[in-house]
């Protein structure tokens, strides 16, 4: 009942301006990365609070289901809540994730997950995972192999994420270029001369968004420089 009871309180956060909005910002139409996903039309803050009044009710076998929805705002409470259990049962919400991944199936999801959870959790794992992740068919393994790099950068452990960014200069997709300058602007607010060293060696072939992300933070002229 506990899970009905969460569906129908969710629906009845519906906004119907974000209902019409939504699709189109996650590029759900034809050919587009979030190809026939499906939107309810409820806001993150109004999914997060309804969430944390039900996470005590759920249970795990509710949360596998909030995953495998058609919905999208059900799959991110679904994975919301694992990252709030995580804490708390690390060892279990790892491999709960791990073994339900390819449900992180939008870069919303990816984002909250990767860093907060997988990455947490593989903070001091070898390159094995990651390299494997970033050879991933999927667009998004190959996002949840770079993002999960951050807690690595925050230990001022930047091998992998170079390694992965060097991978990806060939990557067709414009939201790994995306992930992988945000995670070189990481480095850079650690490290500034290694990403300029990084992006000046491989100037002729970084793509230009990932370029952008990755300088953001930089001084006017550096910056002026490095997009020259």
């Amino acid at each position: 009942m506990s899970l009905s009871e969460f569906k129908k309180e969710l629906r009845q956060s519906v906004n119907l301006e974000k209902k019409e909005f939504l699709p189109k910002f996650f590029k759900t139409g034809k050919g587009q990365y979030g190809e026939g996903d499906k939107f309810l039309g409820v806001v993150v803050p109004d999914i997060k609070k309804l969430s944390k009044k039900f996470n005590t009710k759920l249970t795990d076998q509710d949360l596998e289901k909030l995953l495998y929805s058609e919905w999208h705002e059900e799959r991110f409470a679904g994975w919301f809540l694992i990252s709030i259990r995580y804490k708390k049962s690390n060892d279990h919400y790892y491999s709960f994730s791990k073994k339900h991944i390819k449900q992180l199936n939008n870069w919303d999801l990816v984002d909250m997950i990767a860093p907060k959870v997988i990455g947490e959790y593989l903070v001091l794992a070898n390159e094995d995972l990651f390299i494997k992740w970033s050879n991933s068919k999927s667009l998004w393994i190959r996002r949840i192999a770079v993002m999960s790099t951050w807690p690595k950068i925050r230990n001022n452990d930047f091998a992998i994420t170079f390694k992965i960014a060097e991978k990806y200069l060939e990557d067709p997709e414009d939201l790994i270029h995306k992930a992988t300058g945000w995670m070189l602007r990481e480095i850079a607010k650690r490290d500034q001369e290694s990403v300029v060293t990084f992006i000046k060696t491989n100037k002729p072939f970084i793509p230009r968004v990932m370029l952008r992300y990755a300088i953001e933070r930089m001084d006017g002229a550096l910056r002026k420089e490095l997009m020259s």
